[in-house]
């Protein structure tokens, strides 16, 4: 089995929803970060790519009939270059990257681009077909939270419970307070701050430019979500799961816009084409949680991993954990007893300061991974996530 590189890792600036990538169409968003990908790596023919494969969790809208196709043919690629998109909802880009390594592990590709992408902003609205014929009655739905299109039988089995809702339910199995909910949201908003007046994140983003109707065009280059917070602000925000409940905006993750792709070559590919490779995929797994308490799903998809490879959680120099809800990631720490405010989980700030593209966000967290080791010399990075419906996704990075 072959040893798989990551040589190159980038995202996009990551929008408000409504905000200022709200213009732009999720393909082109897709595109963008291909292009960067390539003109950052001019020795690699772009004939020689064996696939792109992009996360996307909608695929409702404009995002629709295989978005990484699209952005193929977009970015300027040969239309010899083929393009899957794959959609594991929350886990859509991290699922793509793992996808990418095993194609190359397996000796079935030597370079793929993979990553992910989702225009929340953009998600439309839906309307079921009717059921009868001449029917006037018709169901219309947004796009871009939760369920739709609600399996009956499913809802008796496992319930329908919402983001939210799945999130109140951990806070109140694992009884975790809202202090500590916004305390762990307030060290996110603090991090990120911090990470991007240092100029760290600046090392992972590529610049968007959106054409004007007037005007010169607009430059976006730096993360929109993140926001200036306290603890005592924070608290007088009103719960939206239920008046007794804790989960609130400030201790959640939010609606965004982005895209993130990485570059994954086999040696051979790295020494024929001149990449730099930066880390090795070690490995990545998956597993499956009751959906009521979606967001437990990064422990047994961890446990798993780290399992498979014999390696321990003292191991990681740096754990990325996505922040759906602080109640949700503080379960997932203290099931895996890792303290809350652990220096490693999360050093640039997580989705709760950045937010949340759901097809992109398990890609960012590789990105920012990559960068993360390279910047501080760390060995192995891990990368976890919830995801939607009762799942869970780990992978294992090592720095080269």
């Amino acid at each position: 089995m072959k040893d798989v590189y990551i040589c190159d890792a980038i995202r996009t600036p990551i929008g408000r929803h409504g905000g200022a990538l709200a213009t732009v169409r999720p393909d082109d968003l897709a595109a963008a970060v291909l292009r960067g990908i390539l003109d950052r790596n001019p020795s690699l023919p772009h004939d020689r790519i064996s696939d792109v494969i992009l996360g996307c969790a909608n695929q409702a809208g404009e995002d629709n009939r295989n978005v990484a196709r699209m952005a193929v043919l977009l970015a300027g690629l040969p239309d010899s270059v083929p393009g899957m998109t794959v959609n594991r909802l929350c886990g859509s880009g991290m699922d793509a990257v793992g996808r990418a390594a095993q194609a190359i592990r397996a000796g079935e590709a030597d370079v793929v681009l993979a990553g992910g992408v989702e225009s929340m902003s953009r998600a439309p609205f839906v309307i079921g077909k009717a059921a009868e014929a001449f029917s006037r009655n018709v169901q219309m739905y947004d796009t871009h939270p939760g369920w739709r299109f609600v399996n009956p039988s499913l809802e008796t089995l496992y319930g329908t419970d919402s983001m939210m809702q799945t999130a109140q339910n951990l806070a109140t199995d694992f009884d975790i307070s809202r202090e500590d909910q916004d305390a762990f949201a307030f060290r996110s908003q603090e991090k990120a701050a911090a990470a991007q007046t240092d100029g760290r994140l600046a090392d992972e983003i590529i610049p968007i430019t959106i054409p004007q109707s007037r005007g010169n065009a607009l430059c976006v280059d730096r993360d929109e979500h993140p926001r200036a917070t306290s603890m005592e602000k924070l608290a007088t925000l009103r719960s939206l799961s239920g008046p007794a409940g804790s989960i609130t905006a400030g201790n959640s993750s939010g609606i965004n816009d982005g895209a993130a792709a990485l570059l994954l070559a086999s040696e051979d590919a790295v020494r024929s084409y001149g990449l730099t490779p930066r880390v090795v995929v070690r490995g990545m797994a998956v597993a499956g949680v009751p959906p009521r308490i979606m967001g437990i799903g990064p422990v047994p998809a961890t446990k798993s991993l780290l399992a498979r490879l014999g390696m321990a959680l003292g191991q990681m120099d740096v754990i990325e954990l996505n922040e759906a809800f602080a109640a949700q990631a503080l379960a997932c720490l203290r099931v895996l007893d890792i303290p809350d405010d652990d220096a490693r989980v999360n050093p640039r700030g997580g989705a709760i300061a950045f937010g949340h593209p759901l097809g992109m966000s398990g890609a960012r967290l590789i990105v920012t991974a990559t960068s993360q080791l390279v910047h501080t010399g760390g060995r192995n990075a891990l990368c976890t996530m919830c995801i939607g419906v009762g799942q869970g996704i780990a992978m294992v990075i090592e720095r080269v």
